[in-house]
């Protein structure tokens, strides 16, 4: 039976499964909605089932409801903004002809998180742990270079593309961590759910108020298509409340290189739903994502 100290690992798992759901829903609106438009959801229809999920929870628990302290919100912000300007990043790489290197770069996510989450939060990891990340982190980019790719790699613009949205979603995981722990007198549950919630209501803010300004239209076709929205939102806000469960019980940097196993379940979707056979590169990269995540877990 798992201790609570190890529930990190279905926690996150569970996170990677509703994350690849949450991008395949996504996907779908990002036709009609562009892709700023198909982003909001996550945030804009996951933040009423924060509040759905806290309310949960605290009639589970019995904890109080805690005032926002001023050390959590410099850390909340921090996961919000920087979420939101990787995720800007990153759409930026999708239309660069580089998007292959680009995506190798972003893998760099958890090594990132590692560094961030010493520096920022005093995070320990054993030498075992980190050649674990190092390990999965190889597999991972080993899996999503393409040939001829390699070129890229001299190119200025995916380097930044890649490095600067890795390091703003290790920042993000790094300071939605520090917004959980410093969360006073309850549970890491409520913990957890208290984060969330706040988290969603500054990113629906933000996105809501940008689209307001530069693009209302969007928002019209939003509330147009609420239906397969609600679910996308719904699969979001799942995710999310496990990622913050597991960024309490551990550091952000396991969380995110566990994460990795969502390559996996996406390579598993391709052969098996498309039929896209696996190179021995993609093959050799899987293995070392295997070796890499059941190192972290066993160590």
């Amino acid at each position: 039976m798992l201790g609570i100290a190890t529930l990190w690992v279905p926690f996150t798992i569970i996170a990677a499964l509703g994350q690849v759901a949450r991008n395949a829903m996504q996907r779908q609106l990002t036709g009609p909605l562009g892709t700023w438009g198909a982003t909001n959801i996550r945030f804009l229809f996951g933040f009423p089932f924060s509040i759905v999920f806290f309310a949960v929870v605290i009639a589970a628990t019995g904890d109080h409801v805690p005032w926002p302290t001023a050390a959590f919100w410099p850390w909340l912000m921090l996961g919000a903004l920087c979420q939101i300007v990787g995720t800007g990043m990153m759409l930026l790489a999708m239309n660069d002809r580089s998007f292959v290197v680009t995506t190798a770069y972003l893998k760099t996510e958890a090594i990132q998180t590692a560094i961030f989450g010493f520096v920022f939060l005093g995070d320990h990891l054993t030498v075992l742990k980190v050649v674990a990340i190092l390990i999965a982190t190889a597999g991972v980019v080993l899996a999503a270079l393409r040939p001829g790719a390699e070129k890229g790699f001299t190119d200025l613009k995916p380097t930044l593309l890649g490095l600067g949205a890795a390091a703003a979603f290790a920042l993000s995981a790094v300071g939605f961590r520090g917004a959980v722990i410093v969360v006073p007198g309850v549970s890491f549950v409520t913990a957890a759910s208290y984060t969330l919630v706040f988290g969603l209501f500054v990113q629906t803010l933000v996105l809501t108020i940008y689209l307001l300004a530069r693009a209302p239209s969007v928002l019209v076709k939003i509330l147009g298509l609420w239906k397969p929205s609600v679910l996308a939102g719904f699969m979001g806000a799942f995710a999310s409340q496990f990622w913050f469960l597991a960024f309490a019980l551990t550091a952000a940097a396991n969380v995110r290189t566990l994460a990795l196993v969502e390559v996996l379940f996406a390579q598993g979707v391709a052969y098996y739903s498309f039929k896209q056979p696996l190179s021995a590169r993609e093959l050799s990269g899987i293995a070392l994502i295997v070796v890499g995540v059941a190192l972290l877990v066993a160590v």
